[in-house]
């Protein structure tokens, strides 16, 4: 299991680094695309991807540039949520996107609804609900549409799980598909950061560069523990998967209202509860 914490650990890391953006004066989108020149250096260092596959036919290039769009997008999503809508409330928008990925494998992959994950879903929705439910408090920056940038982390982090199983089902290797998706999402930060140069006359600073460099390393270590972490248990991966987003709620909660004073009103706090319990079910339903 602690492959799966260090998983927890790095995930609200990269919360944390993202929260603390705007204090130290952090070009978030700078950062972001330094984030990717990590994770595809790394990919490269540590599984040594064989990308001979990727000339393939069968090469699912569609996933791939759809991953590459979305990741850096939605990562600027989740920058912007944590900013305005707090810690607390975008990992537990984040983690309930496997609703979304859930209602796919149902619908488009033949997967069996069971009572259990029903319920589940149920629960996910009404949890995001009441966690995107707006609410004035100290430690974020809270705007009349806030709420906003929640359910598109909600959104673009579930379209990005169906894309993943798309690419899963492929049959390309785990690594080349992860060293294809980083370095089109790479490319992507690029041109969105050359457009802000031409249009906004954006310097690259060290600073960035730095963070950009420290959210890298959290980013990949997240899904490095987390593939150890299955690796490591191959008879429970429910366990695996409960633990990890269980895990990342109950931490981000507990960061953000510590360390960061976000206050959550009731019914934000029993949609982190209802968000404990949906994804308990589900995992239970996985069993």
């Amino acid at each position: 299991m602690i492959y799966v914490l260090m998983s927890v650990a790095c995930s609200v890391l990269v919360s944390v680094l993202l929260k603390l953006a705007r204090r130290l004066e952090v070009d978030v989108g700078q950062a972001i695309a330094w984030n990717y020149v990590v994770t595809s250096a790394l990919t490269a260092l540590v599984f040594h991807p064989d990308l001979a596959v990727l000339r393939s036919a069968q090469a699912p290039w569609l996933g791939f540039i759809g991953l590459g769009l979305l990741l850096p997008l939605i990562f600027l999503a989740l920058a912007a949520s944590v900013r305005t809508a707090g810690i607390v409330r975008t990992d537990a928008a984040q983690r309930l996107s496997l609703l979304i990925s859930l209602l796919a494998a149902f619908l488009w992959f033949g997967e069996t609804l069971s009572l259990l994950k029903a319920g589940g879903i149920a629960l996910g929705l009404l949890a995001l609900l009441c966690m995107v439910w707006r609410v004035e408090s100290r430690g974020v920056e809270a705007g009349p549409r806030a709420w906003l940038w929640p359910l598109l982390v909600f959104a673009g982090f579930g379209a990005i799980d169906i894309l993943f199983k798309r690419v899963a089902q492929a049959g390309t290797p785990f690594a080349a598909s992860l060293q294809a998706m980083f370095a089109l999402a790479l490319l992507v930060s690029l041109a969105l950061l050359l457009w802000r140069r031409w249009h906004d006359r954006t310097f690259f600073t060290l600073r960035d560069a730095i963070a950009g460099l420290l959210i890298g390393l959290a980013n990949f270590g997240n899904i490095v523990f987390y593939v150890r972490g299955h690796q490591a248990l191959p008879d429970h991966p429910s366990l695996v998967f409960a633990s990890m987003n269980l895990g990342v709620v109950a931490v981000g909660a507990l960061v953000g209202t510590l360390a960061f004073r976000e206050r959550l009103s009731r019914l934000n706090a029993l949609g982190l509860l209802l968000a404990l319990a949906a994804i308990g079910l589900i995992a239970w339903g996985q069993a």
